[in-house]
């Protein structure tokens, strides 16, 4: 077998509807695909080749900041930074710079950790 890209990357939420504001709303996702009712299942954002699904179908999938995350990569990191802190996100992980990157991570409305990040070129 020869895994050539990531399929999707799944967030358990409790209330769609307040989900889709963090995803949707704020970090500017675009709904593709809605799987179920607006209150219950899965909701799916296409980013690229990928896609992000936020869904509440299955009682035991809980929310954790030490659970599942993906790294969203941004255009522009200062002025995500600065629009994720307006908003009051709060932040597990303060923006950092490292050599090849900038990186933070958010905590959407159910505390699920949500990476932000901007490769360096050059």
């Amino acid at each position: 077998m020869k895994v050539v890209e990531i399929a999707f990357m799944a967030y358990p939420v409790t209330d769609l509807k307040r989900a889709r504001r963090f995803y949707e709303g704020l970090l500017g996702l675009q709904k593709a695909r809605l799987l179920g009712t607006e209150e219950t299942r899965f909701i799916e954002d296409d980013i690229g080749p990928s896609t992000i699904s936020i869904g509440n179908e299955a009682p035991d999938w809980i929310a954790s900041p030490e659970g599942e995350s993906v790294g969203l990569e941004v255009d522009d990191f200062d002025a995500a930074i600065a629009l994720l802190k307006s908003s009051g996100c709060a932040f597990r992980l303060e923006p950092l710079e490292m050599p090849k990157c900038h990186m933070a991570v958010v905590l959407d409305p159910n505390r699920n950790s949500v990476p932000v990040h901007q490769r360096k070129f050059g």
